[in-house]
């Protein structure tokens, strides 16, 4: 601004930087949140593996399968948690990148703020003096032409002289008080100035280390989610891997072979006469129990 004392620029980036400060503590809000999702959902799994039966009679390989099954959806839950973890610990870098870069700023802003204090009196005192001299200029010039109305006698002439001479002397003094308050309000406004420059040049710095530390803690967080997906894929993997494995012949055969009570199967039943005992029917004779297969 051409105002001197306006900090409407510097007003401007200092809230840029503090929306800036709040946009990195709205993702540091939303990874903490997310880690609460992730370790409430991992627990859960790890529950619902450890908890709930699933199969718990089945026999041999379908078995081995869902007992590979619950123990990777248990890991999967472990890596929820882990990711939850993770993320917590990303925020926390987050919160300590930012508090870093306020306190950084802080002292740069005590130092404007200083400067700006510094430059707005000296600016204030130098307009008082100003017009005080000006107020001074004019009284001289009002008193001379109140002489030239009203001189009528010698000691009037003394006495106007002496008024003119102690208002020239205040005068002289005004001007050089203005004068040196121009010249020091020069060197506080060089140095204000200079400082500006570097607080700008700072938080400029300050700026593209908090968009290029925002980017990669954004690009950081979507790799860890593309990573839980392929870890929780090879655990899923893993359960397919097992279900190929599973065999219904063996299943049965091994059930067959558990169970089993023998090869035989039982003989036909024989009809023996206690009614008739004068008849001497031919006996029905029994067939040789032949060994069956499964």
């Amino acid at each position: 601004s051409t105002d001197l004392t306006s900090t409407v620029g510097y007003d401007s980036i200092i809230q840029h930087l503090n929306d800036g400060r709040k946009n990195c503590k709205e993702f540091e809000d939303f990874l903490k949140e997310r880690a609460i999702i992730e370790e409430k959902y991992g627990k859960e799994l790890i529950n619902l593996s450890k908890k709930k039966p699933c199969g718990q009679t089945e026999l041999n390989t379908l078995k081995r399968s869902l007992d590979v099954f619950k123990q990777q959806i248990d890991n999967v839950g472990q890596s929820h948690i882990q990711l939850a973890q993770a993320l917590r610990e990303e925020a926390k870098k987050m919160e300590e990148f930012r508090e870093k870069q306020k306190l950084h700023r802080k002292k740069i802003e005590l130092i404007m703020d200083a400067i700006h204090k510094n430059r707005n009196l000296q600016y204030k005192k130098t307009m008082e003096v100003k017009q005080t001299c000006c107020c001074f200029w004019a009284a001289v010039l009002s008193v001379m032409h109140w002489a030239f109305l009203h001189l009528s006698s010698l000691s009037h002439f003394w006495q106007l002289f002496l008024k003119l001479a102690q208002t020239k002397s205040a005068l002289e003094d005004s001007d050089r008080s203005y004068q040196q308050n121009v010249t020091t309000l020069e060197k506080i406004r060089e140095e204000w100035q200079n400082e500006h420059i570097k607080a700008c040049e700072f938080f400029e710095t300050q700026e593209c280390e908090r968009i290029n530390y925002f980017r990669n803690a954004v690009w950081l967080h979507v790799n860890q989610l593309s990573q839980d997906c392929v870890q929780n894929d090879e655990k899923y993997e893993e359960i397919r891997k097992s279900l190929e494995m599973c065999s219904i012949e063996k299943d049965i055969d091994f059930f067959v072979n558990l169970r089993k009570t023998g090869n035989l199967a039982p003989a036909p039943v024989v009809y023996e006469n206690y009614y008739n005992t004068q008849r001497n029917p031919t006996p029905v004779r029994s067939p040789v129990p032949v060994p069956i297969s499964r």
